[in-house]
């Protein structure tokens, strides 16, 4: 009880927040800053400890809350924490005080408004991550819409409306859709077994006849893809990354786009399996269509901001891999790309912003020899840029290795059994990661060196509020690549299931268990 409690203290500690930021003084903006700040540690640190007390042997949800609220409609308060969403909330709660300390001198203008924002979207993205309901899922996931839109639309750069408008529109089309088709699916659940429930436990067994999977499955899957995003629908995403603040940024890339691969795997795959199996094929083209058109649409950017939103399309098409490859270790190393790529990607952006601080250009022309300059700033943003190009020892090497052997496993024996197309696709994937070095080195390259054009020199180098939140990212980033195994054994029973609800039983008898052994 005890640990439930604080769960729930987690997931309401940002609405107390808001209370705080709305009866501060508009005159203290610093006051502001600090309360938020202390919030968000005190969140990440309840957070991490209930991270060490998840039991990685136990099946099902931990640390689960279960109120009626509306009974008629069999929807419930139901929350907890399971191996799909350990590592999830756990990056969120890490990266709240890492955008706050990051926007402490970006942000100047309605500043308590912005924290309450910051508040909005932490609450909104942990309730997405912990809900058990579909209905709760659904309030959460559309409520976090709102500080998002906000804070582009407000803080942003000269074309912020255009941006949100954009973003906007295409989330709010695949919500809608998703809308329905979970309406049905509740109403098909009570036709069929009596029972009015949103649960996702009662809904995994709906017993759905494949023509209604089929569209059902479309419906969420677009609301899913749109989210992640998939080519093609990926087109608002750069404009939203680059008319964002770096506040904005790091949110979106760290946690946002994560919603849509949490989809997938949580929902639109479980829900829906027989018309997920036969959308193997489709989802896994997409995928690799993502990953090398990305890459090669971040190797031609000018704008820095471009390139690493470019390269998140890129990065999040190995999670699509790995989740669609139904391989135990295809779908851990989704999960551990899903976690890498929030660390790493943030941290770009945090770089990305401490730089246009100085300088007030993120266009790689008015770059260069930076290394001379910054010499402190270039260390950390040559980390970041290897860890992004998937170095070993680094997070991003265990995410996409994993993600791509589950991928290559699941195609050789697609390959065995006459059909060699996911063998295919397989080895474009693998070009992905050349483009990956490609373009992030040609990034590090124009902007840490050759001769000197940094606008406004002399500059000054890190702060030392910027050295800690980035000694704090790298540190997470080398964690998860050096001792990756005690956290997949955390996620390692969800991926099971995941693959015995898609799959069937018969795909899990007889996989050999990579994150520490067979329970």
């Amino acid at each position: 009880m005890a640990d439930a409690l604080i769960l729930n203290v987690v997931l309401f500690l940002p609405v107390a927040g808001m209370a705080f930021t709305a009866l501060a003084h508009e005159r203290q903006p610093n006051l502001v800053r600090a309360g938020t700040f202390a919030a968000m540690l005190v969140q990440f640190a309840l957070t991490a400890w209930l991270y060490l007390r998840f039991d990685a042997t136990a099946p099902g949800l931990q640390f689960a809350t279960h109120l009626p609220w509306i009974p008629e409609w069999g929807v419930a308060y139901l929350i907890g924490l399971d191996g799909y969403n350990v590592l999830l909330v756990l990056l969120t709660a890490f990266l709240g005080p890492i955008v706050v300390a990051g926007a402490w001198t970006a942000i100047t203008k309605d500043v308590r408004l912005f924290h309450a924002m910051v508040f909005l979207i932490q609450f909104a993205m942990i309730g997405t991550f912990l809900a058990q309901d579909l209905f709760l899922f659904y309030l959460f996931w559309e409520l976090m819409l709102v500080p998002m839109f906000l804070m582009i639309g407000i803080w942003g750069g000269e074309r912020r409306i255009y941006a949100t408008v954009k973003f906007v529109l295409y989330t709010a089309f695949g919500s809608i859709l998703m809308l329905a088709a979970l309406i049905y699916l509740v109403w098909q659940l009570k036709t069929t077994t009596g029972v009015t429930s949103f649960a996702f436990a009662d809904l995994y067994g709906a017993g759905l006849a494949p023509q209604a999977q089929a569209w059902l499955f479309a419906a969420f899957a677009l609301s899913f893809a749109i989210k992640v995003p998939i080519v093609p629908l990926h087109t608002w995403l750069p404009d939203a990354h680059v008319e964002a603040p770096t506040a904005g940024s790091v949110i979106l890339a760290g946690v946002l786009l994560k919603m849509g691969t949490y989809g997938f795997m949580k929902l639109g795959f479980p829900l829906f399996p027989d018309a997920a199996r036969d959308a193997v094929p489709i989802v896994m083209t997409l995928g690799v269509i993502s990953i090398v058109y990305g890459a090669c649409l971040a190797l031609v950017q000018d704008d820095i901001k471009k390139v690493i939103a470019y390269s998140s399309i890129s990065h999040l098409g190995y999670v699509m891999l790995g989740l669609a490859s139904l391989d135990l270790i295809g779908i851990q190393g989704a999960v551990m790309q899903m976690v890498s790529h929030g660390l790493t990607a943030a941290g770009l952006f945090l770089m990305v912003g401490m730089i246009y601080e100085r300088c007030h250009s993120r266009d790689l022309a008015d770059y260069g020899g930076l290394a001379k300059l910054l010499p402190v700033y270039s260390m950390f943003f040559m980390v970041l840029t290897l860890a992004a190009v998937g170095l070993p020892t680094t997070s991003g090497f265990t995410g996409e290795f994993l993600a791509l052997l589950g991928t290559f496993r699941a195609a050789w024996s697609a390959h065995a059994a006459g059909d060699s197309t996911l063998l295919w696709l397989a080895g474009i994937a693998v070009s992905g990661v050349v483009l990956g070095a490609l373009y992030m080195l040609r990034l590090a390259l124009r902007l840490l060196f050759g001769a000197s054009r940094a606008p406004h020199a002399p500059l000054a180098d890190l702060s030392a509020r910027e050295v800690g939140l980035l000694t704090a990212v790298v540190a997470a980033v080398f964690w998860l690549g050096l001792f990756p195994d005690e956290p997949m054994r955390k996620t390692e029973l969800a991926a099971r299931q995941y693959q015995q609800l898609v799959a069937g039983p018969q795909a899990v008898a007889g996989t050999a268990a990579i994150a520490g052994g067979t329970r």
